[in-house]
């Protein structure tokens, strides 16, 4: 199993030109980098990652780039990051032989959370998922910075998903019951009121400190990518884990 959060910034490469042989197993020299990964896209009904948005060097150093989309069933796995294998893993190309609706394609995680009898659940933190089916197998439901740390997150399986509306991740009511997977204050025993409240004070200045610069992207997080200007709350974190233990991790997850 992989996490979107681990995905953060990992980065992506192409074989360069006259390079044959299993991307798996091409040197560094024989790759070039494209960018990183900032973001994971979803089918239109959510239920599976479909691909990455890459993040390129900014030309000249200065000249912001588009983003390039990267098909999950493109991506192996190799020493140095994950490589591109195959013509049609990019963009267009991917799309089209995914016979994807892009617009309606989602992104998950930053995208506020509700029951479908209108329970307000906080926003989507994480996202679990199978890495060679894309299958999602877990929501991860936080509910500002503070308050995740405190008490940890709402773990919702994959099977309550009821889909998108309004610019909601909407699952069934059974979700308004589960209990957290963790936290300082859940095993200490603290209100979970009082840690929600500080956690949404917190979360309010952090996406107000952050939200032009994140506006400034090429999409905003936890929307439908036809909405894709809608405002953002705030970035998910980037993974803080050691890189070779992530790629090791995708490999035998991918097998």
């Amino acid at each position: 199993m992989l996490r979107v959060s681990q995905l953060m910034r990992v980065p992506v490469h192409v074989p360069k030109g006259g390079q044959d042989g299993d991307p798996r197993d091409l040197a560094p020299a024989a790759l070039r980098l494209m960018g990183e990964i900032h973001q994971v896209v979803f089918s239109p009904d959510g239920r599976r990652v479909v691909g990455y948005l890459v993040r390129r060097p900014d030309a000249v150093g200065m000249i912001r780039r588009d983003d390039v989309f990267v098909a999950l069933d493109s991506c192996v796995a190799n020493d140095v990051g994950l490589v591109v294998a195959g013509k049609d893993g990019l963009d267009d190309a991917a799309r089209e032989r995914l016979q994807l609706d892009w617009d309606a394609c989602i992104i998950w995680c930053g995208m506020d959370a509700r029951t479908s009898d209108g329970k307000e659940l906080g926003w989507v933190s994480d996202v679990e998922f199978y890495p060679k089916s894309g299958k999602v197998s877990k929501f991860f439901i936080g509910d500002g910075s503070v308050a995740k740390s405190l008490v940890g997150n709402v773990v919702i399986p994959g099977e309550l998903l009821r889909g998108y509306k309004d610019g909601y991740l909407v699952v069934d009511p059974k979700a308004a019951y589960l209990e957290l997977d963790g936290g300082l204050a859940a095993k200490a025993g603290e209100g979970y009121a009082r840690a929600q409240y500080e956690g949404k004070q917190a979360a309010k200045k952090v996406g107000k400190a952050a939200g032009s610069a994140v506006e400034k992207g090429a999409y905003g997080l936890g929307s439908m990518l036809g909405k894709a200007k809608k405002k953002s709350k705030k970035r998910v974190g980037s993974t803080k884990g050691m890189f070779g233990a992530f790629m090791d991790e995708y490999k035998k997850a991918s097998k």
